[in-house]
């Protein structure tokens, strides 16, 4: 045997040139099959990428070599097609792969037809080998296409949404060729038709049935609804559910609406509504060419789920009530539960943060709320006390997403060495799911930072009123140019003080802010959106009530220490200036813990000794108010200058200046 045709039973040069084109036909068609011939021989080397190649008799003629050669390529490419189909066929390849193959298998089958016929032209002598490659030439760059994204897919691995963007991606890269665009195109529908079956439950029903992981959407079951009371981070509606990596290229520009279509749905699954799309918006989902029916279908989808929830969430379960019932509470609007709360919970606030018994508070703050209007409130039973474990101060600092304008030379949220019982005391709100989504526990302790400082604003003015009502109970005797005159001027300018601190926060922000937010909540078309206003609100709330802007917020709280300090200390100043008693009654030491003091002629004696210029009570005037105007006027000079870059400050600048000029 020549050496040269090792491999080949006899060498085919001892025929003639016609029985050589017969024999080489003969192998040709098997090849197209993936079967060897006498004088064809199919090789494949194993490895990352199979290599497939075809040996010749060297010794055939080299025209028929050379023709057999271009035939080739298509008989490498049914092998390599079928070798994917064999393969990507199992369970664990996924949908779009068992969807891919099935076309492809389709296809191999349309071209093992085109072979048979091909072979039965031979069987009758009709068909040369020149005829062979002409009829063979219309598939070749289809079959070729189909080969690439084949071994494209399974070099890298390829499953779920990355096949269909290799699909993709090919038929754009060959849209010359309208034959083999067509082609692709049809096979991406094939497999994407797997794809948007998935999608259909999810857009439709808001369920993932996505046994292989091959969905762009992903479910942490982790989280439950019941962790938006509890988590600080309010993960469960931004984590629950969120796009993967590898988003369908026909997808990706409505893949945020395809994910909130089927939150919205869940949302109400959990609530026990009616979830189901309506028939004539609940149509088959179909990607074919140009055609974007399937965008319309998600569009009409997301329009029922959005429309559903938030009608349901709003009539239902009455969020904007709710929002009306923590404002009232929580925000201060409506105050006579908390004079009465305060009054009756003194003796407890007294004590030491730590000694304080939440249970009592929380007993207190019912008999409050019960024994005022707010028990015309049916949602007053969902409020509760808290006792924190840090300053305002402090809190800021760990609550994240919270833009806090630090100043990087100082420790602006540093924790203040004495702290008191009311400067701890918060108040929550019980919510429930749906209204959890909006009313988040995030949410929730935004709100407790606003009332916290105007909870203790409020405590500050109360002390005040009381020695200003300790003051006034002397005005019967002549205290014009004493120590108590000064006192009483000084008392006068905390007062105007806090109580422009109060209207500020009250009617230049909180107020004007929750009429704009309840404006937009109005007009939601979704609630993303509702969600979106309310945390706008809350974050305007906070920036504009100082507590983002830590060096505002010490200046104010050293000013409402300061209050304090000469609220507790008018008792002494009076009772240090003046000293009287009546004629039927033994004196009374407590002038200054009184609320009011009844003058009335005949039944007061004169005045049986004064010291008004004593020193000592001078002094102490003269240095509350020493410190307390250079205080003001340092916040005003800071206010003055934040207000350039901040407007909302110009205002409460006016408001402090007007202060200090009094």
């Amino acid at each position: 045997m020549n050496p040269s045709s090792a491999g080949f039973e006899t060498t085919i040069a001892c025929y003639d040139a016609a029985v050589q084109e017969l024999i080489v036909i003969d192998d040709i068609l098997s090849a197209l099959v993936g079967i060897e011939g006498r004088y064809i021989i199919i090789k494949t080397t194993r490895g990352k990428q199979d290599d497939i190649s075809f040996q010749v008799d060297p010794s055939m003629d080299l025209a028929l070599q050379e023709l057999a050669k271009r035939i080739f390529p298509l008989c490498k490419s049914f092998l390599l097609i079928n070798q994917f189909v064999e393969s990507r066929s199992q369970f664990k390849n996924g949908l779009v792969n068992h969807a891919f193959s099935a076309a492809l298998r389709a296809f191999l089958l349309d071209y093992q037809a085109m072979v048979a016929q091909l072979e039965h032209q031979f069987r009758l002598g009709r068909l040369s080998l020149q005829g062979l490659w002409f009829y063979c030439q219309p598939m070749m760059a289809s079959m070729q296409a189909l080969s690439s994204v084949t071994q494209k897919a399974s070099i890298n691995n390829f499953s779920g949404s990355a096949v269909l963007n290799l699909l993709q991606s090919q038929a754009k890269a060959l849209a010359g060729d309208y034959a083999v665009r067509l082609l692709l195109e049809k096979m991406t529908q094939c497999a994407s038709n797997a794809y948007l079956s998935i999608l259909e439950r999810w857009v439709y029903e808001g369920v993932i049935d996505d046994p292989y992981g091959e969905f762009f959407i992903a479910e942490n079951k982790s989280l439950q609804k019941e962790s938006l009371t509890q988590d600080k981070e309010a993960k469960y509606w931004r984590e629950r559910y969120r796009l993967k990596d590898g988003i369908p290229s026909f997808l990706a520009n409505i893949a945020g609406t395809i994910l909130t279509t089927g939150k919205y749905l869940n949302v109400m699954r959990e609530c026990g509504h009616n979830v189901q799309v309506p028939a004539s918006e609940n149509s088959k989902l179909m990607s074919s060419g140009s055609n974007h029916h399937y965008l319309e279908c998600i569009k009409a989808a997301y329009n029922f789920a959005s429309g559903e929830l938030l009608n349901l969430i709003k009539e239902k379960y009455d969020l904007v009530g709710k929002l009306r019932s923590i404002k009232r509470y929580l925000l201060l609007d409506q105050g006579d539960f908390l004079v009465h709360f305060m009054d009756i919970a003194r003796d407890e606030f007294a004590k030491k943060p730590d000694e304080v018994s939440v249970e009592k508070l929380q007993s207190l703050l019912d008999l409050a709320l019960r024994s005022t209007a707010a028990a015309a409130d049916p949602l007053h039973e969902d409020l509760t006390c808290v006792v924190e474990r840090s300053s305002l101060l402090k809190r800021l600092g760990t609550i994240k997403g919270l833009k806090v304008n630090l100043n990087p030379n100082s420790n602006d949220l540093e924790e203040p060495v004495n702290i008191t019982s009311l400067e701890m005391f918060s108040l929550s709100y019980k919510v429930q799911w749906p209204l959890s989504i909006v009313l988040s526990r995030k949410a929730l302790e935004k709100y407790q930072l606003i009332f916290r400082f105007l909870f203790h604003c409020k405590h500050v003015d109360r002390q005040l009123c009381g020695a200003w009502q300790v003051h006034q109970g002397v005005r019967a005797l002549k205290t014009r140019g004493t120590a108590i005159s000064r006192s009483s001027l000084l008392c006068r300018s905390m007062l105007k003080f806090i109580n422009s601190l109060l209207h500020y926060l009250t009617f230049e922000v909180i107020e004007p802010n929750w009429h704009v937010m309840y404006n937009r909540l109005q007009s939601a078309k979704c609630i993303d959106e509702v969600i979106q206003h309310h945390d706008f609100f809350l974050d305007k709330c906070l920036r504009e009530c100082l507590l983002l802007l830590p060096e505002l917020l010490k200046k104010v709280e050293k000013l409402k220490s300061m209050c304090l300090q000469y609220a507790a200390a008018t008792q002494w100043l009076i009772s240090s200036s003046i000293k009287i008693h009546s004629p039927e009654e033994p004196i009374d030491d407590s002038i200054g813990t009184k609320k009011t003091k009844q003058w009335k002629s005949g039944k007061l004696s004169q005045v049986l000794k004064s010291t008004t210029r004593d020193a000592a009570v001078t002094d102490s005037v003269l240095k509350f108010e020493r410190e307390f105007n250079a205080e003001l006027q340092s916040l005003g000079s800071i206010l003055s200058s934040s207000s350039q870059a901040e407007p909302y400050l110009t205002h409460l600048a006016q408001w402090i200046l007007g202060v200090r000029k009094e």
